[in-house]
């Protein structure tokens, strides 16, 4: 009688409850902006362009950086790497509370960024090699879309809501509190995470093979970097970039001026306010989620991985647009809060598909070819939040009510300029062809 067949471990699923606890963590430390911004704006007596610029200044580094973090993922894998830059973050989130002027708090806003710029492209890594492609999209789905955005939906809850108002803590100490949380699950990561499944001594030989679906094993420590030229000349990338620019921009309205939105556009209280502008991110959670489903059907249904993806990316962004213009006309809080949680429902359905054709595109060079991608949007990101704070600015009057004067903002601009933004990256899916790997074309440069 034969062996009977061995049953697979299942340390994937440990791996990915680490790779959804790191994305949530990254949006749950990033979006207490929300609430950071307003306070500084009231204690330092900032401009609404003062505070966009000061937002802004995470961008730079942690664009830049995107592609280092993916070359050195795709050499020497996320382990250390990713585990390290957590513990860094967490330690940088409270000097927010800690700097006394514009200067420290933009050197602050440095380091913030610099650190958490490789989170993203190691996940990518941490996907491409634990998990099989036939499910790739759908894990994506949840680590990237689900837990980072409900990660950033609940930081306006825990640290506005919950630690500010029902608890009484000061926006410093919460600050903190969430910074040590961080720290802890840094080190969790660097004692249960490997870089494959090969190097898991819990692994078993039936979950590496479920794992790899019949592809070759990865190299060990990595193989030689992404040829630029190539990726320079690869239609699908450009247009790529384009649509990641849009999107990324009209994104940074949900970190920069949500909470100003809700609070003083809309005069709702912090309680209140910490649920309304964690909606949105609820929205995007859900529908990357719903999206990475969505994704593996279209491929399925249309028979080309293609137009599956093409046709997801390009409804959700196009879907985005049009609930933008939709939310201009809600009077009250609630319904513009219900209105921004479609639009980001709908622009984050296709997340999932972004990561997918980075993994499609990439190859096993998929985390420096996420890094691209993610500086691409970073450079939309650096660009949109001064942009914003401007027209924010020039739609603010000031009026004498109670004998005082009193400042209100119209942001019905700004949702129209988010909304054409959207547009453009809904249509660029027309151009990207996942199927054009940068891998595949290597054989005529080696």
């Amino acid at each position: 009688m034969g062996q009977p067949l061995q049953s697979p471990t299942r340390v994937r699923w440990l791996v990915f409850g680490l790779a959804c606890a790191s994305s949530w963590m990254l949006y749950l430390h990033r979006y207490t902006w929300n609430f950071i911004g307003p306070e500084l704006e009231r204690t330092h007596g900032l401009s609404k362009t003062e505070l966009g610029t000061l937002f802004s200044f995470f961008i730079p580094p942690y664009g830049l950086l995107q592609i280092p973090s993916g070359i050195v993922s795709d050499l020497v894998g996320p382990h250390l790497f990713l585990g390290l830059i957590m513990i860094l973050w967490s330690l940088a989130l409270p000097l927010h509370a800690a700097a006394g002027s514009f200067f420290s708090l933009a050197v602050v806003r440095v380091l913030f960024g610099t650190f958490q710029a490789g989170c993203y492209p190691n996940l990518a890594k941490v996907t491409q090699v634990w998990f099989p492609r036939s499910r790739r999209t759908v894990i994506q789905g949840w680590v990237a879309t689900f837990f980072g955005r409900g990660g950033g939906a609940m930081s306006p809850i825990l640290f506005g809501t919950l630690l500010i108002g029902y608890c009484g803590f000061s926006w410093q100490s919460a600050l903190v509190l969430l910074g040590g949380v961080g720290v802890l699950l840094g080190v969790l990561f660097l004692q249960l995470f490997r870089n494959s499944p090969e190097l898991a001594p819990r692994t078993n030989q039936a979950e590496r093979d479920l794992i790899r679906e019949g592809s070759p094993k990865p190299e060990p420590g990595g193989s030689r970097m992404l040829p630029w030229r190539r990726v320079a000349r690869n239609r699908s990338m450009r247009f790529f970039v384009l649509g990641q620019i849009m999107s990324a921009a009209a994104d940074t309205i949900y970190v920069s001026f949500m909470g100003d939105f809700f609070l003083n556009a809309k005069g709702i209280e912090m309680i209140q306010a910490g649920i309304l502008v964690s909606l949105p991110l609820w929205g995007g959670a859900v529908g990357g989620m719903v999206g990475g489903y969505c994704n593996d059907w279209a491929i399925q249904w249309s028979g080309s991985r293609r137009w599956g993806r093409s046709l997801i990316g390009f409804t959700g962004k196009f879907l985005a647009c049009l609930l933008m213009l939709l939310t201009i006309r809600q009077e009250s809080a609630v319904a513009a809060g219900i209105s921004l949680f479609a639009v980001k429902f709908f622009t984050d359905w296709s997340q999932p598909t972004v990561w997918g054709t980075c993994t499609d595109l990439g190859g096993r060079y998929s985390a420096t070819l996420f890094g691209i991608i993610n500086t691409s949007g970073s450079a939309g990101g650096v660009l949109a939040p001064p942009l914003f704070g401007l027209i924010l600015d020039y739609n603010t009057a000031r009026h004498w009510v109670d004998g005082a004067w009193v400042r209100t903002t119209d942001y019905n601009p700004l949702f129209v300029v988010v909304a054409a933004l959207y547009l453009v990256s809904a249509l660029s899916w027309f151009f990207i062809d996942c199927t054009e790997s940068v891998e595949t074309e290597l054989e005529p440069d080696q």
